[in-house]
């Protein structure tokens, strides 16, 4: 449940309170007016309603100036719901606007990312170099090239492309420095690197398909629904540090043959974790609010979802090859 304080003209008290009753509003207040004339009014809405409840807001109060729609979380309710009701709450999607922010968080740019992204990347070449899983493991867990992937999917679902840019340039900027270092690694170090860890980052076969996918749903599941504990696994199961570093000090040692495979399992787990994000996505019902928004992004996402499922068939095909050759 949320409490949403809608700060308005006064001509909308009416409109609001209707709005509150279909709803099926746990609580409705309509407050004072404030020295300004405007209009205050707060009510309790579930989860399950909150995304319609904001979106008929935005559409009602869009032509005042000095409208305001503030969403307050409420930790305790009491007395507590019947079971089904609490299960119905829990089960909700995230609403569009938080997990558009929490993406625009993740598809930032900046020198925090790029930190990141570097010590992410010397931590995995030593776990790669050593043979360590457990270092490799925390590579991992860092996981900063996740971030772009989650909100590129959740940029193309909603048809917000702003976010599609942003994400697409971290994305980039990200493997760019994970190549980069990882072949300064590589051609810095003195001896043949052929450990067992890497020369596992440079195959590609269908249980790493599955995998991928897999774990792509898990990632854009968690993050829909708000269970972000579930985000540790999906960054141990899809990690894309370490077959990017992995093409760098293949890179870097000459090893061009072990590098082509890298790179496959590194665009292969690039593309499923879009792939099976978008589909799931779009299965709990994320997409633009304005009715022309939808119907562009309905038309950009069969497009998207095309161009990702063929981009995985010519990958699988570029990888079998590679492994006959072999």
């Amino acid at each position: 449940m949320k409490i949403v304080e809608v700060i308005a003209e006064e001509t909308s008290a009416e409109t609001l309170r209707t709005l509150a009753e279909k709803a099926q509003a746990a609580e409705y207040r309509r407050m004072e007016l404030n020295e300004d004339g405007l209009l205050r009014v707060r009510m309790c809405i579930k989860n399950d309603q909150l995304q319609s409840v904001l979106d008929r807001l935005q559409s009602l109060l869009g032509a005042q100036p000095y409208h305001r729609i503030l969403v307050i979380p409420v930790d305790i309710s009491l007395p507590r719901a019947e079971e089904p009701e609490r299960a119905r709450e829990d089960a909700a999607p995230a609403v569009r606007e938080a997990l558009f922010e929490e993406m625009e968080k993740n598809s930032r740019l900046d020198r925090n990312y790029l930190l990141l992204v570097a010590l992410s990347t010397i931590v995995a070449a030593v776990g790669l170099i050593e043979n360590n899983v457990a270092v490799l493991v925390g590579a991992m867990v860092i996981a900063p090239l996740l971030g772009p992937n989650l909100a590129l999917s959740f940029g193309t679902t909603i048809g917000a492309a702003d976010l599609v840019k942003r994400s697409l340039a971290a994305l980039a900027a990200g493997v760019l420095l994970a190549l980069v270092l990882g072949a300064a690694i590589g051609f810095a170090w003195p001896q043949t690197i052929d450990s067992f860890e890497l020369l596992a980052r440079t195959r590609v076969g269908l249980d790493s398909v599955a995998l991928a996918l897999a774990a792509g749903a898990a990632g854009a599941l968690s993050m829909s629904s708000g269970v972000s504990s579930a985000l540790v696994g999906v960054m141990v199961a899809v990690a894309l540090l370490p077959p990017a570093t992995a093409m760098g000090i293949c890179i870097g040692q000459g090893q061009w043959d072990w590098a082509n495979g890298a790179g496959l399992l590194l665009a292969v787990n690039i593309v499923c974790l879009n792939l099976a994000s978008k589909l799931v996505l779009i299965l709990r019902g994320f997409s633009p609010r304005r009715f022309y928004e939808k119907e562009r992004a309905r038309r950009a996402t069969v497009r998207v979802i095309m161009g990702w499922a063929i981009t995985l068939v010519i990958l699988m095909l570029l990888a079998r090859s590679l492994h006959t050759m072999n």
